[in-house]
């Protein structure tokens, strides 16, 4: 184990009841820190998040149990460390970031962070680490995704994962829809997945889920975990259910955020078969984040993510008129998506390596892989 360097603590962080509490200083300063790393790194404030944002998204659940540190540089925090843990059953993964400042970067601080995060990890018995970070494009070197599927440069975010053992396992593209360039488009598509998805209608409800649609909604979600492309990523089956769909909506609600879920029915059975998710926060003229998205195997081929996807976006055009932009995250490997997406207007902004390390498979000093950030909260 490697000492840290004194200038640095890694400390958890307190979750407050409030943020504007006394004792929600340290929350309030994570969140900004976070919003300027993000800056950093994407080179836009699209996702910036106020404390009030945040906070519902790290309250304590029964689904996962998230652990977070803070980095105090000469006493000023430049940096969070975390690491969530699913609670399904089963469950060997932990999904961790560690977010710094550039300011302090070549220091030691991710190297002693790392060595807090995978210490946690053993001690909750996670045998499998798995890390996403954005990689900007660059000129040099590159590092093919295993998929076969994309590339990103070697960069510091990429040396870091392999210099603590970790292997990319695939390759997601970040991509960004101008709202109102593509709304001709997004109108003419509506049309032609409506004219092929005979036997399906649209529903659409913004968060808390009505009865109706809870059981179908989660059975989609549940298939999220299992269905979308992975890479050699190991993922947990995750089992969704009503209460867990009241506890997903209520932290968006929580938040001040406003969650969109636009689904086809299959008109014969009533199931809920396809569905897609919009979310934006209270400032409804910043950027949109489309989240979720997902066309149940048996029910492939009848254009269903055309039709979510456009019947959303024009349904979004009352929601949030004056934001200007959708961004969105795609396996490389998903060109059934990726497609879609083209079709619509989304264009490439970057690239995100999905990293992973097996703990019991690495021995001290071996290994190839990695570092930064992640999207989300």
């Amino acid at each position: 184990m490697t000492a840290p360097p004194p200038q640095l603590e890694l400390h958890p962080l307190h979750i407050p009841a409030h943020v504007d509490d006394a004792d929600a200083a340290d929350f309030r300063e994570m969140t900004h820190v976070r919003n300027i790393v993000y800056r950093e790194i994407t080179g836009s404030d699209d996702n910036d998040l106020r404390p009030d944002e945040l906070l519902p998204h790290y309250r304590p659940a029964p689904d996962e149990t998230r652990l977070i540190w803070v980095a105090r540089w000469n006493g000023r925090i430049v940096g969070r460390a975390a690491l969530d843990l699913p609670l399904e059953q089963g469950s060997d993964t932990g999904v961790w970031l560690i977010e710094l400042l550039a300011e302090v970067h070549g220091h030691g601080i991710g190297t002693a962070a790392y060595e807090v995060i995978e210490g946690a990890a053993r001690e909750h018995s996670r045998s499998t680490l798995q890390s996403y970070a954005e990689h900007p494009n660059a000129p040099g070197p590159r590092i093919a995704a295993p998929t076969g599927f994309g590339d990103i440069p070697l960069d510091r975010r990429a040396r870091f994962f392999l210099r603590q053992g970790y292997e990319l396992q695939q390759i997601e593209r970040k991509s960004a829809l101008d709202l109102r360039a593509a709304s001709a488009t997004v109108d003419r598509l509506l049309d032609e997945a409506r004219a092929a998805s005979g036997g399906y209608r649209v529903v659409q409800w913004t968060a808390p889920t009505p009865a109706e649609h809870v059981d179908g909604y989660a059975w989609l979600k549940s298939r999220m975990s299992t269905d979308a492309p992975a890479g050699g990523m190991a993922i947990d089956e995750e089992a969704w259910d009503a209460a867990r769909v009241q506890r997903h909506d209520a932290r968006y609600l929580e938040a001040g955020q406003t969650l969109f879920i636009t689904a086809a029915q299959h008109i014969a059975t009533g199931e809920l078969v396809a569905f897609n998710e919009l979310m934006i926060g209270s400032d409804r003229s910043r950027a949109t984040f489309q989240e979720d998205t997902l066309v149940s195997a048996a029910h492939r081929g009848h254009r269903l993510g055309l039709l979510v996807k456009c019947a959303a976006l024009v349904a979004w055009r009352d929601i949030a008129p004056a934001s200007p932009r959708v961004i969105t995250y795609n396996a490389e490997e998903n060109r059934p998506m990726l497609d879609i997406n083209e079709r619509i207007g989304f264009a490439p902004l970057s690239y995100e390596g999905a990293w992973q390390k097996v703990l019991d498979a690495v021995t001290d000093g071996a290994g190839t892989a990695g570092s930064s950030a992640t999207s989300g909260s």
